[in-house]
C-alpha cells in the first residue's frame, strides 16, 4: 500500500497580495495520513475562479495562495489504508478536497454542497493549515477527492474536465438534461462554455451559442460543431431563438440582464447560472411565470459525477480545446484570460 512519511516541503507559485502576481513559495505539506494521497503534479488547468481568489475580488483572499483547481499528477505514495489507488496511478484533483462526511449533501454523495466543504486552496485544512492548489511540484489530498483519470487521456485534455467539464455535465444530468433531440444554448464561450458546447453535442443536442460579439462566432461553429450563433445585442436574432431553448447554461462571471434569455426559453426551459457575480442580478417574474421556466444554479461536481464526465468523454472520444504553458509564464496566461 505504500508507507506514511513525515512532513514534505512542496514549490509552489504563489500570490502574496491582491495584485495577484504570482512568484515561486516554498512550503510544508502535512505527513501522508493514513487516507492520503501523495501526488507529483504533472499539469494544472487555469480557471477564471482563480482570477477572483488571487485578486481578492471576492474578499476573502489569504495570502500567500497557491491557486490551480484542476490538477492531474502522478501516484507517488499512499497512506495505509488508500484502497482505490496504488503508486504511478494518473490521478486528478478538483476544486474541493475535504467535507464534513456526515450532512444530507455528504450523504446524498454531493459533497460540493456541504456547508463545511474544503477548498483546495485558500481555505484551512482540518490540521489547521493552509490548503494551497494546483500550481505546485507536489500535493497530499484525501483518497475520496481523488479521481483516477481514465487510462489513454491525454493529462493536459483531463485536467479541464475536473472543473469546466464537470461543471457543465452536473447540470445536465441533474437536471434531465442527457436525452438526445433537446436543444441548448450556451451562453458566453470561455472555459466553461466551450466544454459545453462539445458535452452538449455529445449528448445530441442542438447546440446555441450566444455570445455578446461575432468575434467566436468561427470558432464555436467549426472548431466546436456549434449549429448555431447569435449575437445577444442584435434583437432580430435574439427574437429568432425565442421560445425555442430546452435550457441555456449561463456562464457569463459579470452583471447582465436575464429577461433575453429567459425569453429564449420554451415552457419549463431552464437557466441555469454557474457564472460567480457579486452584484444582485434582476428580472421581471412575468417572463418566468407565463412559460413555468426555471432560474437555477450548480455548483462544479460531485466526485462522482466527477468520474462520469471523466469516463463519459474518454467513451465520446471528447477532448478540451486547449493551449500549454510552461509555469513561469503563468503571470502572462491570467492576464491573457482576463483580458
Amino acid at each position: 500500500m505504500g508507507s506514511e512519511g513525515g512532513e514534505k516541503k512542496a514549490l509552489g507559485w504563489a500570490a502574496r497580495d491582491p495584485s495577484g502576481v504570482l512568484a515561486p513559495y516554498s512550503y510544508t505539506l502535512r505527513s501522508t495520513g493514513a487516507d492520503d494521497v501523495y501526488i507529483k503534479v504533472i499539469c494544472c488547468g487555469i480557471c477564471h475562479t482563480d482570477i477572483h481568489q488571487i485578486k481578492n475580488d471576492l474578499g476573502m483572499s489569504n495570502y500567500p495562495m497557491v491557486p490551480g483547481h484542476e490538477v492531474v499528477g502522478e501516484v507517488v505514495e499512499v497512506g495505509s489504508d488508500v484502497s482505490k489507488f496504488t503508486v504511478g496511478d494518473v490521478v486528478g484533483v478538483g476544486v474541493i478536497v475535504g467535507c464534513c462526511g456526515s450532512c444530507k449533501p455528504c450523504s446524498s454523495e454531493l459533497e460540493q454542497y456541504c456547508n463545511k466543504r474544503i477548498w483546495s486552496y485558500n481555505d484551512v485544512y482540518t490540521d489547521g493549515k493552509p490548503t494551497q492548489g494546483g500550481f505546485a511540484d507536489t500535493m497530499i489530498v484525501n483518497q475520496k477527492f481523488v479521481v483516477k483519470i481514465p487510462e489513454g487521456m491525454a493529462v493536459e485534455q483531463a485536467a479541464p474536465l475536473l472543473c469546466a467539464g464537470v461543471t457543465v455535465y452536473s447540470p445536465l444530468s441533474h437536471f434531465g438534461l442527457m436525452a438526445s433531440g433537446l436543444k441548448g444554448g450556451i451562453l458566453g464561450l470561455g472555459g466553461v462554455g466551450h466544454m459545453g458546447v462539445k458535452i452538449a453535442k455529445a449528448m445530441g443536442h442542438h447546440v446555441t451559442v450566444i455570445s455578446s460579439s461575432d468575434k467566436k462566432k468561427e470558432e464555436a461553429m467549426e472548431h466546436l460543431g456549434a449549429d448555431d450563433y447569435v449575437v445577444s445585442s442584435d434583437p432580430a436574432e435574439m427574437q429568432r431563438l425565442a421560445d425555442s431553448l430546452d435550457y441555456i447554461i449561463d456562464t457569463v462571471p459579470v452583471f447582465h440582464p436575464l429577461e433575453p434569455y429567459l425569453a429564449c426559453l420554451k415552457l419549463d426551459g431552464k437557466l441555469i447560472l454557474m457564472g460567480v457575480i457579486n452584484t444582485p442580478l434582476q428580472f421581471l417574474t412575468p417572463v418566468v411565470i407565463l412559460g413555468r421556466k426555471v432560474i437555477s444554479g450548480s455548483f462544479i461536481g460531485s466526485i462522482k459525477e466527477t468520474e462520469e464526465v471523466l469516463a463519459f468523454c474518454k467513451e465520446k472520444g471528447l477532448t478540451s480545446t486547449i493551449e500549454t504553458v510552461k509555469i513561469d509564464e503563468l503571470n502572462t496566461a491570467f492576464e491573457r484570460l482576463s483580458k
